[in-house]
């Protein structure tokens, strides 16, 4: 049986990178998304739902003061940008407590989290990889966030603990390992190295060492070496 959900969060592109990632998961239903938490707060009664993701900072009722004030059986896991919030959060008995920006694997430990508790087979690792199920994906960068198709992306380099998105017109950097972010790529996008990432379908030519992506040469791991030629011969034959 399929997990109900509800979004409540007053920022509208908070609410697309949600329903985004909810969409790549198994048995997960989206019954409805909010940005006013006073009208969430009504429609809750006529609606079934089994998990809420409850932003916390939000105008008139917050998160917090919303838990306190409706009735409902739904479990919540609360989304917020400020840490300042957990200690109170706990107090509440929430499944989870997410950090903005949310990554797919956050959010993904979180349902596995809710289905231990209501002792539901939790969900298995072999969809974080191959199943996105979108054409795109939600960075935050500059405190907001941007849309970024996956046909427009070149190659993803790792700089510390940041990534740094090559588009063929821009770069776009947002706060995210290279491994995590991997995990939110469909299969045309290839580990070539243990900082760079590449979209297959853009390599115009490679070697034993690099490939070339519009006249620019990325490096090939020495151990990544045998399975990327593998993998590009079969995608270009």
């Amino acid at each position: 049986m399929a997990i109900k959900c509800i979004i409540i969060d007053d920022e509208p592109l908070a609410i697309n990178v949600i329903e985004a990632h909810l969409k790549s998961l198994p048995d997960i239903e989206l019954v409805g998304a909010f940005e006013n938490s006073i009208e969430a707060h009504e429609a809750i009664k006529k609606l079934k739902v089994d998990l809420i993701f409850l932003d916390i900072e939000m105008p008139l009722l917050n998160g917090l003061d919303f838990i306190k004030t409706t009735k409902t059986s739904a479990k919540i896991i609360l989304t917020t940008a400020y840490r300042d919030y957990a200690p109170e959060s706990y107090d509440l008995e929430v499944v989870d407590y997410l950090l903005k920006p949310i990554s797919f694997l956050r959010l993904f430990k979180s349902i596995n989290k809710y289905k231990s508790l209501i002792n539901q087979p939790i969900l298995k690792t072999e969809i974080l990889k191959g199943n996105v199920n979108n054409d795109h994906i939600y960075v935050n960068s500059n405190k907001k966030f941007i849309k970024i198709s996956f046909a427009d992306i070149l190659y993803i380099e790792s700089i510390k603990d940041y990534v740094r998105i090559h588009k063929e017109d821009e770069t776009i950097i947002t706060k995210d390992t290279i491994s995590n972010f991997e995990l939110k790529l469909p299969n045309s996008f290839l580990r070539i190295h243990r900082s760079y990432i590449a979209n297959t379908a853009k390599v115009t030519a490679f070697t034993k060492t690099d490939v070339e992506i519009q006249k620019r040469e990325i490096p090939i791991g020495a151990s990544y070496k045998q399975l990327v030629i593998d993998s590009l011969k079969k995608h270009h034959n």
